[in-house]
């Protein structure tokens, strides 16, 4: 990953050296760290640790330091630890002003797809045909999405907070999502490649 800041938050330190990825950053309040000693194989000074009881989430805290170092795009891989509050947290990440472009979970590869921001309003997708890829809309709306590839299509859906598409069906080795009003969060069964 040329040119990335890798910052992992509490116990994704652990999963980044799993892959065999030094973080560049550790944050967190570290309490789901299984071994704290680890922290000693990184300059102190990249590592800033929090107390338990605070206002923001671990991930939350990763992705604040990240916008402070001036990355445009943020990715959040693994994160939730399991627990279903903390998954909802990030999923409520994406309804933020910034907010992460992609999320990739053992099991999923989630993007935010956003008719306001040029780079991110059409998404493209190598997958493996026969996975599903369910939709959500994110924040206030309109929303207006088309999409090719998929069973069903998303054009002349109707979108509204607390509706959404659960478990439609890659037809096709590739997909393409094109946001034409709002935000959308899509979830991908398995892994993707986007094009």
């Amino acid at each position: 990953m040329t040119g990335a800041l890798i910052v992992a938050a509490d116990s994704g330190l652990a999963l980044a050296e799993a892959a065999g990825i030094k973080p560049d950053w550790i944050v967190g309040d570290m309490d789901s760290l299984n071994d704290a000693n680890t922290l000693s194989h990184y300059p102190k000074e990249k590592v800033i640790c929090y107390p338990v009881d605070k206002d923001y989430t671990d991930t939350e805290i990763a992705l604040t330091l990240v916008w402070e170092k001036g990355c445009k795009d943020a990715w959040i891989i693994g994160g939730g630890g399991g627990r279903l509050d903390h998954i909802l947290g990030i999923r409520d990440l994406f309804e933020r002003d910034r907010y992460p472009c992609r999320w990739i979970t053992a099991n999923e590869d989630i993007y935010c797809v956003d008719s306001g921001d040029t780079e991110n309003d059409r998404l493209r997708l190598v997958i493996k045909q026969g996975k599903l890829v369910s939709v959500f809309p994110l924040g206030n709306g309109p929303w207006e999405a088309r999409s090719k590839g998929l069973k069903w299509e998303l054009g002349g859906a109707r979108w509204e907070r607390g509706l959404f598409g659960l478990s439609n069906v890659a037809i096709s080795d590739e997909i393409e999502i094109s946001v034409k009003q709002g935000r959308f969060i899509l979830i991908a069964e398995g892994k993707c490649r986007r094009l």
